[in-house]
């Protein structure tokens, strides 16, 4: 590992010292914009996960090289070493000194907020209405430890009604070398860029003609899609499920029962309704946002046994979210996605070892796809918000149930309080990538609540009619935000069973082409992932295009390679392996497949 990389980029809320950098950062930015353009006015200058921004009106365009000149004079704000002082006035002396300013917008924040009124000043050269924290003076700010970033369009209050604003983005550290490691990390994601990466290996495109957030699927990113499905499919039968499949759409009183429309409905595409009426008394069909109150009904269809439980029902469903289109990200953030997800439903007795049996299930799929850098998010909700549906009670068994299974696995874990879904907690695992990204992969909830809201039954060993309770689990979460994420992960270097081709086969001339389609023909009878390349071009060109396509395995076919029934390998992991007979090959890929390893 390079030295830098040992270098931690801790996140704003991680370090009070770097939200009060960052905050006065926000604000030396506003200062020497003002200076620079007096025309300019402020609006907001939050810290941000790495950094900071401020929303600008301003009658011109910022340029990259306004970026430059604003940078500029930013340090000479930071080596003034002006006193960051705060000051507390009444909201009557705010807007007079506002006003003063002619500063509509913060006209407005002062209205939208509570006493005590604060301002913090740069010395005397400039103030701002703000709650804090800083730094104590502009000398604590290194002046070789930011950077501005870009300039991006920003509505006012995010209302795309109101104006639009000019928003600068900047980073901040506490060191020039954490900002160099932020770079560096920066420009290696613009390397793996899955949706960089996406169009060089031809997995799927996003077209205008569809729609944002709706991508589309190639006949290789179909195979890649596939074998992941094929994959969790084969760990799932092993475990005892069975496969579902439900609509796109369905009535909206369905997620009324399940509380999603009153609960998510934002989150939903808009009602469809046969007339204006219809339409007003909310009768019509939505598009579904979840896959758990079709399943729910499956279950429902006739009384359960206890025998029958646990019963677990799986799908691979599409789901659809009203996304806004300035949140939507390549496969990470889609209005169309598919979860692999399933919903098992036990008795009360049966919930720890069955939410142990689904976190098995979990830890196995992340060892196949070789994701080890993961810690476990126990997401519980905030009891001072509205946002969720049932009693304390069965908040607290839920909570408790996830809470027992990780102290009973030993696992790493902390809480996130106000992470849980409306209907119940979650049991959420939090990958770091390479980058020192993280994302939320799979995910197990315990809810006792949509048995209650449904009227879930089954008959207990006694005769009485009996509660189950639900989980709901999906393992990858979702197929497009995995893909999207393993793309970076391996920088397009899939693992050779996961790879839309496997292995391509390079006759040097037409006369070994013969030879390369009957070995092609055995390996695909082995359900091998294979590819002859017949381009005709010289042999250097075939390697190359095999090497920028990242093909795990390449083979090299000259006349001594026919004449002795072998093939010339060269790999990705271990370079040139000389010639192999074609029985042993085929016999080391399928090892290779079976065992998920390298050839």
């Amino acid at each position: 590992m390079a030295e830098s990389e040992n270098i931690y980029l801790p996140k704003t809320d991680e370090s009070e010292d770097l939200k009060r950098i960052r905050h006065t950062f926000s604000h030396v930015m506003a200062m020497a914009v003002q200076r620079l353009f007096p025309k300019a006015q402020v609006t907001i200058g939050p810290w941000t996960e790495y950094g900071f921004y401020y929303d600008f009106d301003n009658p011109d365009p910022f340029s990259d090289k306004d970026l430059k000149t604003i940078k500029k004079e930013m340090i000479k704000i930071i080596k003034k070493d002006y006193p960051v002082e705060r000051e507390e006035v009444s909201r009557e002396e705010a807007k007079k000194r506002i006003e003063a300013l002619g500063e509509p917008y913060k006209l407005e924040i002062l209205d939208s907020i509570e006493e005590p009124i604060t301002l913090y000043h740069l010395g005397d050269q400039w103030w701002d209405l703000c709650a804090g924290p800083h730094v104590e003076s502009t000398r604590k700010l290194h002046p070789k430890a930011f950077d501005l970033e870009s300039v991006a369009g920003a509505y006012w209050r995010g209302d795309e009604t109101k104006a639009q604003l000019q928003r600068i983005y900047g980073t901040a550290w506490e060191t020039p070398e954490q900002l160099q490691e932020y770079k560096r990390r920066r420009e290696e994601a613009k390397k793996r860029d899955h949706r960089k990466l996406g169009k060089e290996l031809g997995l799927f495109l996003f077209s205008e003609d569809v729609g944002p957030g709706l991508p589309l699927w190639t006949p290789k990113g179909t195979l890649l899609r596939s074998t992941l499905e094929d994959f969790l499919k084969q760990e799932q039968v092993k475990r005892g499920y069975l496969s579902v499949v439900t609509p796109h759409i369905a009535k909206v009183d369905l997620f009324k029962t399940s509380g999603h429309w009153q609960k998510y409905s934002e989150d939903m595409f808009p009602m469809m309704a046969e007339t204006e009426a219809d339409k007003a008394n909310e009768m019509g069909f939505v598009m579904k946002p979840m896959n758990c109150p079709f399943h729910i009904q499956i279950y429902k269809d006739e009384l359960r046994s206890y025998k029958e439980l646990p019963m677990r029902l799986a799908e691979f469903g599409t789901v659809y979210r009203y996304e806004q289109s300035g949140e939507l990200g390549g496969l990470t953030r889609v209005r169309g996605f598919t979860v692999d997800d399933a919903h098992l439903f036990v008795t009360p007795d049966q919930l720890d070892d069955e939410f142990l049996k689904v976190v098995d299930l979990i830890l196995a799929v992340f060892k196949s796809l070789q994701l080890d850098n993961f810690k476990a998010r126990l997401s519980f909700r905030d009891p001072d918000s509205d946002k969720y549906i049932g009693s304390d009670d069965v908040w607290e068994k839920s909570q408790n149930a996830i809470r027992r299974a990780v102290e009973t696995l030993g696992m790493e874990h902390f809480e996130g309080i106000g992470e849980a879904a409306f209907y119940g907690p979650k049991l959420d695992f939090i990958f770091t990538d390479v980058l020192g990204r993280e994302w939320q992969l799979g995910t197990t909830q315990v809810d006792y609540n949509l048995p209650e809201r449904f009227d879930l039954e089954y008959v207990a060993a006694d005769g009485t009619r009996q509660r189950p309770v639900m989980i709901h689990r999906a393992p990858f979460g979702s197929l497009e935000r995995l893909i999207g994420i393993l793309i970076e992960e391996y920088a397009g270097l899939f693992p050779l069973w996961l790879a839309p081709e496997q292995a391509r086969l390079m006759p040097v001339t037409a006369e070994q082409l013969p030879f390369a389609e009957q070995v092609a023909e055995q390996m695909q009878q082995l359900g091998m992932r294979v590819v002859v390349d017949r381009s005709g071009e010289r042999l250097g060109k075939m390697v190359r295009n095999a090497e920028k396509a990242k093909i795990p395995v390449m083979a090299v076919i000259g006349a001594k390679e026919v004449e002795n029934n072998s093939l010339s390998i060269r790999t990705r992991q271990e370079g040139d392996l000389g010639a192999i007979s074609v029985p042993d090959v085929i016999a080391r890929l399928k090892a290779a497949l079976d065992s998920h390893g390298y050839f």
